[in-house]
């Protein structure tokens, strides 16, 4: 059964403060996110931004279920046809790539959330129309909570959004509640199925979820390496992935993972 917690504004309040030490630690790797640079540096640059702060990075150390290894590192750097959970290590970016980040922290109790890609470069313009789309449809998922009663009816417009480019929604990953922990009711999927119909969620005030569509250019379907972590497209062709932690609130749906003002 689905135990969804409702946060209070003071809880929500709590929630930003540490999405805003994540938007920063997402600011300050993009800002060094350059062709040449190796992913592991990226890795320690997202340290340093939560060791500043007394934050908790929250991938660093998640079991990987039996006989995995833990996740080793602060941020997930996904290259390319890599949809999520790529391990940072000696690899440097170039040119034309594309590059998933993927972080969150626990800060005063409270968990954030948030991802973004970015272009490496100059990238051509069929990436960056997949980058376009993928932002619009997370764009489209905050906007629509406030028009929509349930969460079946904005996976359905993100969802349609997706298909009408041509490109496929990965759903062996979605989204999540987030609160005191990084993974709670309810799951967030970026489309509808027959599970999501039975398990749909109302759009309340005190929801609080990390929404993250992840787009690739060919099939939905993935494969994980044989890291035990890093998720790439079957066709290896490019994916696209980005997050936001927002919360409903009386004055409607709001990002939590934003950059101090």
């Amino acid at each position: 059964r689905c135990m969804i917690i409702l946060k209070s504004p003071r809880e929500i309040a709590l929630i930003r403060e540490a999405g805003k030490v994540v938007a920063e630690a997402l600011q300050a790797v993009k800002a060094i996110a350059v062709p040449g640079t190796r992913t592991i540096d990226l890795n320690r640059v997202a340290s340093g931004v939560f060791q500043k702060y007394g934050a908790v990075a929250l991938f660093k150390g998640v079991q990987g279920g039996r006989g995995k290894p833990p996740f080793p590192a602060s941020i997930c750097a996904s290259v390319n046809e890599q949809v999520v959970h790529g391990i940072p290590g000696d690899r440097r970016l170039r040119e034309g790539d594309i590059l998933s980040l993927d972080t969150g922290c626990r800060l005063n109790g409270w968990c954030a959330d948030a991802a973004v890609t970015l272009a490496i470069g100059q990238v051509a313009l069929e990436i960056q129309r997949l980058l376009n789309v993928t932002e619009e449809t997370l764009a489209i998922a905050i906007r629509e909570m406030a028009r929509q009663r349930k969460w079946s009816q904005v996976a359905a417009l993100m969802e349609d959004y997706v298909h009408s480019h041509g490109y496929s929604l990965v759903e062996k990953f979605v989204g999540h509640g987030i609160g005191r922990e990084m993974h709670e009711d309810p799951q967030v999927p970026n489309f509808v199925s027959r599970a999501l119909l039975k398990n749909d969620f109302w759009l309340e005030e005190g929801l609080v979820v990390a929404i993250e569509p992840m787009v690739n250019v060919g099939t939905k379907d993935v494969r994980v390496l044989g890291d035990h972590w890093t998720v790439e497209t079957k066709d290896r062709r490019l994916s696209a992935h980005v997050e936001h932690t927002v919360a409903i609130t009386a004055s409607g749906p709001q990002i939590l993972t934003q950059p101090a003002a």
